[in-house]
């Protein structure tokens, strides 16, 4: 059966509409990764750009700055793991709104 091309267009643009819509909203957003139970704080905005750094004091007078970078990365890559997740979730949610089974698209609702 041919998809209703008219059809899968006005989808396609409504996708790009709430794809826009998305970027926006996320942009605003900030998610927050740590590690070291909290010791290091890293704040993403939805840019994957750092807008702060917490690091507890004790660790910046500690002489064991490997571990202090150590913990800083772990903390980035936490953030920036809750960040994916977040525009993940969001991503599924226009998905998922979407009929586009005319499309036969691997990995989409109603693909193949």
């Amino acid at each position: 059966m041919i998809p209703n091309v008219f059809k899968l267009f006005k989808d396609f643009q409504r996708f790009q509409g709430e794809m826009k819509k998305i970027q926006e909203e996320l942009a605003k957003e900030e998610v927050v990764g740590s590690s070291g139970a909290g010791m290091v704080e890293v704040t993403l905005n939805g840019k994957l750009e750092a807008v702060d750094v917490k690091i507890e004091k004790t660790l910046l007078r500690s002489k064991d700055g490997q571990m202090l970078q150590a913990l800083i990365v772990a903390a980035i890559n936490d953030a920036i793991k809750k960040a994916q997740e977040k525009m993940n979730e969001k991503m599924g949610e226009v998905m998922g709104e979407l009929n586009l089974s005319g499309l036969n698209i691997p990995g989409l609702p109603n693909g193949t």
